[in-house]
């Protein structure tokens, strides 16, 4: 059932990237529209790459503000454009690819903390009747060892991929959003870390389900894949890597 409107501003700017992918967004802004208007405040679509507009002609309970780069941005340098124009407490970022099939945002939004800075569902992949399993902290040996049988998933993410993050602002605004020197891989994970490493956390609605109808761009083009190994080695490299490790290993530790 849709969301019946409050005497409160709706809380959750949405930011969605079009990669030529209108005919997409189409059907997943209908679904905010129909489960989640009473808490989408507004939607920034960027468009990244120059495409015939789909969606002029269509109407929905919240606005739609359009930003049209002139030279194609990264993930992270389009969504830290789009919070830009974000004055809500929460801010979502949300692959076009993303179906939903009930209200998502109100009871994520319930599970909230003082320092809750990162909100998400559970993902459901095509042809799958399980939910995707939680990730952990991203290594070589973690890549490998997810592929084999017999691999047991974390009872709670490390991090999570970047398709639905639910950010509270402040956070966001705390770690000065995605680093932009990942292009297109990575900057999920290292959001995650420096969020993490900052002193807030990461909850999981573990009863809530989002659809992903996944775009499986490394595996088809090889540019991708570039990019891909290219980002893993940045995550390898860098401090917030190396630091978040030893905070997992604390926390793991004070768990035994």
């Amino acid at each position: 059932m849709p969301v019946p409107p409050t005497a409160d501003p709706p809380p959750v700017t949405v930011s969605i990237v079009s990669h030529g992918q209108q005919a997409l967004i189409g059907p997943l802004l209908g679904d905010l529209d129909r489960f989640c208007a009473g808490v989408v405040g507004k939607v920034v679509l960027t468009v990244n790459i120059p495409e015939p507009e789909a969606l002029a002609d269509r109407a929905w309970r919240f606005p739609v503000e359009r930003i049209a780069n002139a030279t194609p941005k990264g993930f992270g340098a389009n969504h830290n454009q789009a919070f830009a124009h974000c004055a809500t407490p929460w801010f979502l970022v949300l692959n076009p690819d993303i179906r939903l099939d009930g209200d998502v945002l109100s009871p994520l939004l319930a599970l909230a903390q003082e320092r809750t800075g990162l909100l998400a569902p559970r993902i459901l992949e095509p042809g799958r009747t399980a939910p995707e399993p939680h990730r952990r902290l991203i290594t070589p040996r973690e890549i490998l060892a997810r592929r084999k049988p017999g691999y047991t998933a974390p009872a709670v993410p490390d991090w999570i991929p970047g398709l639905f993050m639910l950010l509270r602002s402040r956070a966001y605004a705390d770690v000065r959003g995605f680093d932009e020197r990942f292009f297109m891989y990575g900057e999920d994970f290292d959001l995650c870390a420096r969020l993490r490493l900052a002193g807030w956390s990461i909850r999981i609605g573990e009863d809530l389900l989002a659809r992903h109808e996944a775009q499986r761009a490394s595996r088809r083009s090889l540019r991708h894949l570039q990019w891909h190994v290219g980002s893993l080695l940045r995550v390898w490299s860098s401090g917030a890597f190396r630091r978040y490790r030893r905070l997992l290993a604390r926390e793991n530790s004070a768990q035994q």
